[in-house]
């Protein structure tokens, strides 16, 4: 798959990073325009003229904004379009709130289980940044994601402590099909979502021949899987990824626990090739620096620009 090698300044703007927090109130952010089932399994249909797609895991990570958090998730959006990859868990009155540990002591300045505490007890802590450095920002809600993200992005959840069919139940509460996707391991966990409510769309994980079989033996419908393949280029993920795009899928890299950890100049090259050996979607711990790196690589026509709103309105 050949990638035009201009910019397509309606999808990612060039930046540089703040090293402190700044409002966004009075900022455009660069939003993503999904608002039906359909289109959300249009924007993720591989064409092979697509624009390449970013996701932030964990919300994204930076200093003085915190994983799993809401600021940040609206810091990202003010500097490039991102779907987040984000991780809920249940408290001890059983509301669902972000948190990726089941402790609180790496990411608040709570200690102990999340599990022992109660919503009211987890809204009195604050976040802490990756480096340590204590925020004002709160553990939010599912609920308060899931308003918070509907006409400016999509969340996909990860798969913590919070049983499946409550999942399910909060995503038809809220109305959310078209912004709310789940991560699924296998065939199985997308069978279940598939079966309680067909519309759901999943980030599932593909790591071998044997697990693209069992999800088509399944009967789960290939326009409503974004799949995950793994963390690395290798000839594995590269067959993966062909055998996707025969289906119209697209095949995703996640880069937290591989590229993410290279130095600045490395991740750059990193993301590139990602994209360039043709993968369609990178997650990753720095979704600003995926967006910036992968800015030359942009096609200068495709026909999901449609899906992208400009932070410049334009």
């Amino acid at each position: 798959m050949s990638r035009i090698s201009q910019p397509l300044v309606v999808v990612v703007a060039l930046v540089v990073l703040a090293c402190s927090p700044t409002s966004t109130d009075d900022v455009t952010l660069h939003t993503l325009n999904v608002g039906t089932v359909s289109e959300l399994q249009e924007y993720f249909r591989y064409t092979g003229e697509d624009v390449p797609l970013i996701s932030g895991h964990r919300g994204g990570t930076y200093r003085l904004y915190p994983e799993n958090c809401i600021e940040t998730m609206e810091y990202v959006l003010a500097h490039t379009p991102a779907t987040f990859e984000i991780d809920p868990r249940l408290t001890k009155d059983s509301v669902i709130v972000l948190m990726h540990d089941a402790t609180l002591d790496r990411t608040t300045n709570g200690t102990g289980k999340l599990s022992d505490y109660t919503l009211d007890e987890v809204k009195k802590l604050r976040l802490k940044d990756h480096e340590g450095n204590l925020t004002d920002f709160q553990i939010p809600t599912l609920d308060e994601v899931i308003a918070w993200s509907k006409g400016k992005t999509v969340v996909i959840l990860d798969i913590k402590d919070v049983p499946f069919a409550m999942t399910a139940a909060k995503i038809r509460e809220h109305g959310a099909e078209a912004h709310v996707m789940v991560t699924v391991r296998n065939a199985e966990q997308a069978k279940f979502y598939y079966d309680d409510n067909p519309a759901i769309m999943f980030e599932a994980w593909i790591r071998s021949k044997q697990a693209l079989s069992e999800y088509e033996d399944a009967g789960i419908p290939w326009n409503q899987i974004m799949a995950y393949v793994g963390p690395r280029i290798n000839e594995e993920t590269l067959e993966l990824a062909a055998m996707l795009h025969e289906r119209g899928a697209m095949a995703m890299i996640g880069a937290a626990p591989s590229y993410d950890k290279l130095d600045s100049a490395e991740r750059t090259e990193a993301y590139q090739k990602v994209i360039s050996s043709g993968f369609d979607v990178i997650e990753s711990d720095y979704p600003i620096e995926v967006a910036n790196a992968i800015r030359p690589l942009l096609p200068r026509v495709s026909a999901k620009q449609k899906f992208f709103t400009s932070a410049e309105g334009e």
